[in-house]
């Protein structure tokens, strides 16, 4: 009797739970590129590159560590198009063969709600046990949010962040959090200096797994979105780990201090790119945070830097983790702000005289990546802002981004970036004006609009559209006690003028719906 290990494309680590008590002499691992998850949205090429290529380059790991290794290629002539298919198809050619006979299929838990319902099937349609273990590549355990939430009327991450940094002692000064505070976040506001020369990130050249992958999605996804040029991505763990090496050597110092800068033409900034390989499995959060608490003990990195990239991964990504389940599957639909506005198409092309969108998304087309400000408070803001729908916002985020799955991609947009929930992720709406995007960033002084301007044809648009949100959701939201003040202050306003901005928001926003140029 055998074990099948099936390994997600996601779950590229030896330490996973799956490959416990696994026996070399006779189980064996699949692991599969299959039509049914790089299609169910039309990821960006280079994200079906990059994982890809990864994940030939652990099945290449696997096998010289003495693993059995069943790999199945996108290409391949009896590729069966679903995991479901290729566990199937495996299971009943053991049988065929009389040898050893599959008896077990062992898959760690799938990050994603829809693939893990579905596996939750597998184990009456193939008439053989499908123990689904513990996903292993979180810090916190599978119930700890649950633990956490319930009973809660708020849900906010700062208060499940304490409690991670109490449980695992990172930046604790014994029970007290290091320098007698839980957040620099005060700290880490600050705009990039002109001239000021940011390291370039860790790149790798593509080798001949990689360049066979890029082939390959350009012979079957062509119709996808994004670029294939420049694939510089870490495929292996041993590159990933070197990419964290540079990282906590080269840009952890400056990281905190200008994590919320956004610059003309500067894509990577002082962010660590981890993500990627995070969310994949060739990084385990656990050694990416030790790393950066050594360089605060070493003296090599100051606290408002650690504590703030520490924040991202025991805070935010545990949190997000955890929200995602405890919310799912409802989070999926909601709709609190009653958003119906299509997406426009430059979001796909980059079109638009909006410097600062249009930064964002040629960065995003060019790369598969931006960084969590250019998300949240350019994209984001304006998806807000302008009252787009919300299916139509999450499929283009996990679409266009590397790292994004749905776990950690739907909680971060539905709930953080369009308010979806109503309130049960943030305390209030992520909306600003052109003022933050100028404060954070030199994209207004290369715009053809000007951020002073507040109505008329040459205004930001960001300012009109901010009062107009205000205008439009001002029932929801003139009692909730973070955004009294701005409601007292459009108390006081000419009303006039918001008139204006409400006719200008009127007109840029059919410009948006007719796919006009803005």
């Amino acid at each position: 009797m055998s074990t099948l290990v099936l390994l997600l494309g996601d779950q590229l680590s030896t330490s996973m739970s799956s490959l416990e008590g696994f026996d070399k002499t006779s189980d064996i691992v699949l692991l599969a590129e299959v039509r049914e998850e790089a299609t169910y949205v039309k990821h960006h090429k280079k994200k079906i590159a990059f994982l890809f290529s990864a994940m030939r380059h652990f099945a290449e790991e696997l096998r010289s560590n003495e693993y059995q290794v069943k790999y199945v290629k996108y290409d391949d002539s009896d590729n069966k198009g679903s995991l479901y298919a290729e566990v199937e198809a495996f299971i009943n050619s053991k049988k065929k063969e009389g040898g050893q006979v599959i008896k077990r299929v062992v898959v760690a838990h799938p990050a994603e709600y829809r693939l893990a319902e579905e596996i939750k099937t597998w184990q009456t349609k193939l008439s053989v046990e499908v123990d689904i273990t513990e996903d292993n590549r979180f810090v916190a355990e599978p119930d700890a949010f649950k633990k956490w939430a319930d009973g809660r009327k708020q849900f906010r991450m700062e208060y499940f962040y304490r409690e991670m940094r109490k449980s695992t002692g990172y930046l604790m000064d014994d029970k007290q959090p290091e320098k007698g505070k839980w957040n620099f976040d005060s700290d880490n506001r600050n705009k990039l200096p002109k001239d000021h020369k940011v390291p370039e990130p860790t790149k790798f050249s593509p080798d001949d797994i990689t360049n066979e992958v890029i082939s390959l999605v350009k012979e079957h996804f062509d119709d996808h979105f994004g670029d294939l040029s420049d694939f510089h991505y870490a495929t292996t763990r041993k590159q990933a780990l070197k990419v964290l090496d540079e990282f906590i050597e080269q840009r952890l110092p400056l990281f905190g201090t200008y994590q919320d800068a956004m610059t003309q033409d500067e894509a990577w900034m002082y962010h660590s790119h981890v993500s990627f390989y995070l969310n994949c499995g060739l990084l385990m959060p656990h050694e990416v945070m030790k790393a950066a608490q050594d360089a605060y003990d070493n003296g090599d990195a100051p606290i408002n830097s650690v504590e703030g990239f520490i924040r991202q991964i025991l805070g935010w990504r545990e949190y997000i983790r955890g929200f995602y389940w405890y919310f799912m599957p409802g989070l999926k639909n909601d709709n609190y702000l009653e958003a119906k506005r299509a997406l426009p198409k430059f979001f796909w092309t980059a079109n638009t005289q909006m410097n600062c969108l249009s930064q964002c998304v040629s960065q995003t087309k060019e790369n598969a990546y931006t960084h969590h400000i250019q998300r949240l408070m350019v994209l984001g803001n304006f998806a807000l802002l302008a009252g787009l729908d919300p299916e139509q916002v999450n499929e283009w985020y996990l679409i266009v981004y590397a790292d994004a799955y749905e776990w950690v991609e739907l909680p971060n947009v539905s709930s953080m970036v369009l308010f979806a929930d109503g309130g049960q992720l943030a305390s209030k709406p992520y909306a600003a004006s052109g003022a933050y995007i100028n404060k954070m960033s030199n994209y207004c002084s290369h715009c053809h609009y000007s951020v002073k301007e507040k109505t008329g044809p040459q205004a930001c648009p960001f300012n009109y559209l901010y009062w107009d949100f205000l205008i439009r959701h001002q029932s929801r939201f003139e009692k909730n006690p973070r955004m009294a003040m701005i409601y007292r202050t459009m108390s006081k306003m000419d009303p006039e003028k918001l008139s204006h901005m409400k006719e200008d928001a009127n007109v840029f926003l059919l410009k948006v719906e007719n796919n006009e140029e803005v």
